[in-house]
């Protein structure tokens, strides 16, 4: 009897093991949940499946009952391995002939994604040998010693390399699944995720994984209004001396402090919201290039599309191209 019920929907697996992180289950089912079409059907069905049905152990104070076994995994479109608190994490435990047995059914076809420490099994089944990856940045040193043929990226939130996809931690696990719901529906789907969940909508795969600074000290003013002036006007000419003005600051304070909340400079801030919006009107627009590069404030195609390879990789057509999804 087949497991997933609805055919026409994405099938998504949770594969989850004893010691497993409730939140990093929470938010697997909480994001591909809240994915629906624009007439309100729903994209996704997600499952949680374990190697052995019963009471899974938790690194809380519960345990949580899971009825559906490995055969799950089977029949999935996405397979999503998060972190356990008990099970082979920390590195020199083997995979047990269970879970190895639950991973053999992945088929070849199927997305397979980890969150935090869930590398170690991806890595485990060789399913990392060669490829791009990342892990928890306390786990990457032990990681790299045990998993040398992974060319793993410690500083990233998440990386995708072919239909592999790893990220950093919890929080990145929520970065990588938008990434995901995206990448299947595009950015107006998204969106609607993300703002259901109070989230940002969209955080780079290669952005650092923290950012050692102390925690500012709170202050009658910030910066918040100036970026949300920003954010209003990105098709404008913007300096750091106008953004300053928005916070009746001085440049050079408008600057430390913008960089104490933000942690970049306002440049590459600015930067980088008027790619995301470049890349929201290449996937929801039918504007030509042209004018996308007008709308975000690069001014032409030209810069756009320097701007958009660095950050990407690819040419603006060619986002569009990918990512544009049929009314």
């Amino acid at each position: 009897m087949a497991v997933f019920r609805h055919p026409e929907r994405h099938k998504v697996a949770v594969l989850v093991r004893h010691g497993m992180l409730v939140m990093e289950l929470g938010i697997v089912h909480r994001l591909f949940g809240q994915a629906k079409s624009g007439d309100g059907e729903r994209l996704y069905e997600v499952v949680t499946c374990t190697p052995e049905p019963g009471d899974i152990r938790t690194d809380s104070d519960f345990t949580i009952p899971v009825a559906q076994g490995p055969e799950a995994v089977a029949e999935a479109d996405t397979v999503i391995v998060p972190a356990s608190s008990l099970e082979y994490e920390p590195t020199g435990r083997q995979l047990t002939p269970q879970l190895k047995h639950a991973m053999s059914l992945v088929c070849p076809d199927s997305r397979i994604a980890s969150i935090c420490t869930g590398a170690y099994v991806l890595a485990a089944m060789g399913l990392l040998d060669g490829r791009r990856a990342t892990t928890h940045w306390r786990s990457a040193c032990e990681f790299q010693l045990e998993y040398p043929r992974v060319r793993l990226d410690p500083d990233v939130l998440y990386t995708e390399d072919g239909n592999v996809f790893t990220s950093a931690g919890v929080a990145s696990g929520i970065d990588l699944c938008l990434h995901m719901i995206r990448r299947d529906f595009g950015a107006t789907v998204a969106n609607e995720v993300a703002r259901g969940t109070v989230v940002s909508p969209h955080r780079e795969g290669g952005q650092a994984q923290f950012i050692r600074r102390p925690v500012p000290e709170p202050r009658s003013s910030s910066t918040s209004a100036a970026r949300a002036w920003a954010l209003e006007h990105l098709d404008q000419a913007i300096t750091l001396r106008d953004l300053a003005v928005r916070e009746s600051m001085s440049t050079r304070t408008f600057t430390r402090r913008f960089r104490d909340e933000v942690g970049m400079s306002a440049l590459q801030w600015l930067t980088q919201q008027r790619v995301e919006r470049a890349r929201q009107l290449l996937e929801e627009s039918e504007l030509p290039v042209d004018r996308v590069a007008a709308a975000c404030g690069f001014g032409t195609a030209a810069s756009l599309r320097q701007h958009l390879q660095a950050a990407l990789g690819v040419s603006p057509s060619a986002y569009r191209t990918t990512f544009r999804r049929p009314a």
